[in-house]
């Protein structure tokens, strides 16, 4: 393992990072979606996420083709204020306002006012945050018409719930490709961006910490999801997809994950919805607990 990038220094995150970025993110938990290496890594192409370390400090910048460059929020002690200052003096060889993304309320409130940044709430990129035995259970009327699915489904196929495995990704990239069909995603960027991420999960499945499984129909695979622990409380799932010819396997997959991989941890994060309307009624069909409220930080113009 070769040492880490220090500060001024910022190298692409790669796959040989794993085990260094995943043990200061363990040793300092988050509470949003975005701050696990799995997830930074399946999207790495998309955003070209740079790391370093400053003082125990781990700090992520991203520059998207096309888009403004900015820094996710620096995550490892208990003060952070030095580690704001660096990515601020970073930004700034780079954009005349250097700004930080998917910034949790918690840092908000300690850094925003004493470093002069103004916040923005981002309600597109705010995570949805379930109690999982609510997504087991499915209990009481507001879930009536998701338990009509789960019996729908059940009642016209025999299904077999699967971890999932080698023998299983290429089955699990065929429905992907087939979704992407389905849902004309070469007319979109960003579900094209979406495909890529989820080809990268799946292909380095097993060299990263996540965890799957998938819903299997006369042998083939009519849904899978990826997830894995956020932080002691919380997993995260970053990728759910089924097909929609099979009605129901949405509900099925939601339902079988959490109760086979999940049921140790007291709630579900299950990620944004990125301003979508339908994703957004999807998500607050389900009743989340709460959201986790994420803020844009922006320099103040001089």
């Amino acid at each position: 393992m070769s040492a880490p990038p220090c500060y001024p220094d910022f190298k692409p995150l790669d796959l040989e990072d794993r085990e260094q970025i995943t043990s200061l993110l363990h040793a300092h938990p988050p509470v949003t979606s975005e701050l696990t290496f799995t997830n930074l890594f399946m999207w790495r192409n998309h955003y070209q996420f740079r790391w370093s370390m400053a003082d125990k400090a781990l700090l992520v910048t991203a520059d998207p083709p096309g888009g403004q460059p900015f820094a996710l929020p620096p995550v490892g002690g208990d003060d952070l204020t030095a580690a704001f200052r660096l990515l601020v003096e970073h930004l700034r060889r780079v954009t005349a306002l250097p700004e930080f993304r998917r910034v949790p309320e918690d840092l908000v409130r300690r850094y925003a006012e004493p470093l002069g940044l103004d916040a923005e709430e981002d309600r597109a990129q705010s995570d949805y945050i379930y109690h999982t035995e609510s997504l087991i259970a499915l209990s009481g009327r507001k879930y009536h018409r998701k338990r009509n699915h789960l019996n729908q489904f059940r009642s016209a196929y025999a299904y077999r719930y699967e971890p999932l495995t080698t023998a299983l990704i290429g089955a699990c990239l065929e429905l992907q490709e087939e979704w992407c069909r389905l849902r004309e995603c070469v007319d979109n960027q960003g579900l094209l961006s979406e495909e890529h991420a989820i080809h990268e999960a799946l292909r380095h499945f097993h060299e990263l910490d996540c965890s799957g499984a998938a819903i299997v129909v006369d042998g083939r695979v009519v849904a899978f999801s990826l997830g894995e622990p956020l932080n002691p409380d919380t997993a995260v799932i970053h990728v759910e997809k089924a097909n929609p010819e099979f009605p129901g396997s949405y509900a099925v997959i939601n339902q079988e994950f959490c109760r086979y991989s999940w049921s140790a941890y007291t709630y579900i994060n299950r990620e944004q919805d990125l301003g979508e309307e339908r994703l957004r009624q999807a998500k607050l069909s389900y009743y989340p607990d709460h959201l986790i409220t994420k803020f844009v930080l922006r320099t103040r113009r001089t």
